[in-house]
């Protein structure tokens, strides 16, 4: 596809400079990831609970259910999403992995992944510092991507990995105020910080590249949250000095999606004063759409929070998904919800019950569903699809 921006360079490969955010629980898995890899681009599986894709495991994780049984499931799920989006993508682009270090399963997933022929390993959700180690063995055939999102965190990443021998082959900078599900910030209020803008941050990471003499390294940096739009890409990559964008709720709504149409539908019509911020389970800040449920819990937020308490039996489904969990943990500054069997009905369609996380930016085409091609089309050239009837 013509366009006027530089190749995104990964391990040598010419790339679009185009690259699919990881969205569990299924949102990413092999059928959008390897459509925008046909593309020439980077695209991600989600690793978590990909068990929701396999009716087969999924009635199997019913069966005697136990935490390392459900880690087992889910990293065979892995292992067949990446082996049907590496046969899809027909050799071209490449197919990334992005495993949340809030996950308390993380390790465990970053080596299914290896093991399995990704191309990359995405890290976000806390800092990656030991991510490394968790690729020991991989480290010729796999990149390594952290996401970070500001230059502080960028700087510890690197001085660790550096003692290591290890440097990311590229690093993606998350911004919070934008960007869609677990954000990068330690509250809500934080999000809007302006130690988060890119402009601020590529400046600043340069100077931190240059201080740890890496200037030769040329490490690409790749924007991630509110990109979605021709003109940002262009000022992104031709006055900022990034070197490529990575997009997640506009692909999440494409027609290659791998969740229900409704999934689509709910965050393809949100409108921009029902998309909000509160916090996860996970201890970090989120934003999605103000779905009935979501409304129902902003509203109970405080009440939940001031009963929370430490109780394994609050996991319902024995899945201990996360390291730290508001619910289970009784850590009353979190969120007080199962966060994966909200998210497993959202990516069923599930429309009144589910948690629909969504970035906080207009979309490319309001709410028309396109195609992965139509929306990189539209990325890298800001020329829109001929609307068809019925589309």
């Amino acid at each position: 596809m013509q366009n006027i921006f530089d190749p995104l360079i990964i391990r040598g490969k010419s790339l679009i400079p185009i690259v699919q955010g990881g969205m569990g629980v299924g949102v990413s898995a092999s059928g959008l990831s390897s459509a925008v890899a046909r593309e020439n681009g980077i695209g991600t599986i989600a690793s978590v609970d990909l068990r929701h894709l396999h009716e087969d495991l999924l009635a199997e994780s019913q069966i005697n259910p136990s935490e390392e049984k459900y880690t087992s499931l889910n990293c065979t799920a892995l292992d067949r999403e990446i082996q049907k989006a590496k046969s899809a993508s027909e050799g071209k682009g490449l197919i990334a992995v992005n495993v949340m270090k809030a996950v308390k399963d993380h390790a465990a997933y970053v080596r299914q992944a290896c093991e399995s022929g990704a191309d990359a390993v995405v890290m976000g959700a806390g800092l990656p510092l030991d991510l490394p180690e968790m690729t020991e063995g991989y480290h010729k055939d796999v990149a390594l991507l952290p996401i970070l999102s500001e230059s502080r965190g960028i700087n510890i990443v690197l001085k660790r990995w550096m003692k290591k021998g290890i440097l990311p082959d590229a690093i993606v900078v998350e911004h919070p105020a934008h960007a869609a599900g677990h954000l990068g910030a330690s509250t809500v209020e934080g999000v809007n910080d302006a130690k988060f803008d890119f402009k601020r941050v590529i400046e600043e990471t340069f100077e931190v590249f240059k201080s740890l003499g890496l200037e030769s390294e040329k490490i690409p940096l790749i924007l991630a949250g509110g990109m979605a739009n021709f003109e940002k890409v262009k000022t992104a990559l031709k006055n900022w000095g990034a070197s490529a964008v990575q997009i997640g709720t506009a692909f999440a709504v494409t027609e290659e999606g791998d969740a229900h149409l409704n999934f689509k539908k709910t965050l393809a019509g949100a409108e921009t004063e029902k998309v909000v911020e509160f916090m996860s389970v996970a201890g970090l800040p989120a934003r999605g759409v103000r779905t009935k449920f979501l409304d129902s819990y902003i509203k109970r937020e405080s009440k939940l929070q001031a009963n929370a308490k430490a109780d394994p039996r609050r996991c319902t489904q024995g899945l201990n998904c996360l390291t730290s969990c508001g619910l289970r943990d009784g850590l009353a500054k979190a969120g007080q919800f199962c966060i994966d069997i909200q998210l497993a009905a959202a990516f069923r369609g599930e429309v009144d019950k589910g948690l629909f996380f969504r970035g906080k930016d207009p979309l490319p085409f309001g709410n028309a569903i396109r195609t992965v091609r139509e929306t990189i089309q539209y990325l890298l050239t800001g020329s829109e699809p001929v609307a068809t009837l019925g589309r």
